[in-house]
């Protein structure tokens, strides 16, 4: 009789830590990349495409771009520079970044080169093959195409809150820049603005 009511005790919270465990389990759904999925009211992946979708494409519908092919008779080389998070949350510009550098090579109206970090690897590369390549496939230091312009930014961010709700504000501003000039050809600007209702975010 002890026996079964010690092996009772012990199995009740057995089940309980087992109806617990289910229940902190995640359930996980595969979507589209490209789905809008706004969970927290944060910037998210959605908030980078769009954003780098829109701007590209108003700063390669500018008369910058049209004056530039008539007077040096070729396409303008771009670079993409820093984009500096001054928002209140953690951003990874770096993805940002990506979605920007995808939309102006894939509009075939720029060339395009490395950012400064991915040219050191690929000099490093050149230097490698200076010692290790055949010459018939070596590649020559001094052969790389300089940029025109180099594009620059920043995202800042306001949040206003009260009794539970917040209202989040995101301005990102790029500058296209003239290398040698300092020139300022297009400025562009980007307004998000987000609601976060209670139970939609943390204090």
């Amino acid at each position: 009789m002890n026996l079964c009511m010690s092996s009772r005790n012990l199995l009740i919270p057995l089940l309980a830590l087992l109806f617990l465990s289910a229940g902190c389990n995640p359930t996980v759904s595969r979507v589209e990349s490209d789905t809008v999925t706004d969970l927290s009211g944060n910037w998210n992946d959605t908030d980078s495409r769009l954003v780098a979708q829109e701007m590209i494409q108003d700063v390669l519908s500018r008369n910058w771009l049209n004056k530039f092919n008539r007077n040096k008779g070729k396409a303008p080389t771009v670079i993409v520079g820093t984009v500096r998070n001054l928002s209140h949350e953690h951003i990874n510009t770096r993805t940002f970044i990506a979605d920007m550098e995808r939309e102006l090579i894939n509009s075939g109206e720029v060339e395009f080169v490395a950012s400064a970090e991915a040219r050191e690897e690929v000099r490093s590369e050149v230097k490698d093959q200076d010692l290790n390549a055949t010459e018939e496939t070596r590649k020559a230091m001094g052969n790389e195409v300089g940029a025109d312009f180099m594009l620059q930014g920043s995202i800042n961010s306001i949040v206003d809150a009260v009794s539970g709700e917040q209202a989040r504000f995101y301005q990102i501003d790029l500058t296209l820049i003239e290398l040698g000039t300092n020139r300022k050809v297009w400025v562009g600007q980007k307004k998000i603005k987000k609601t976060v209702e209670k139970g939609g975010f943390r204090l």
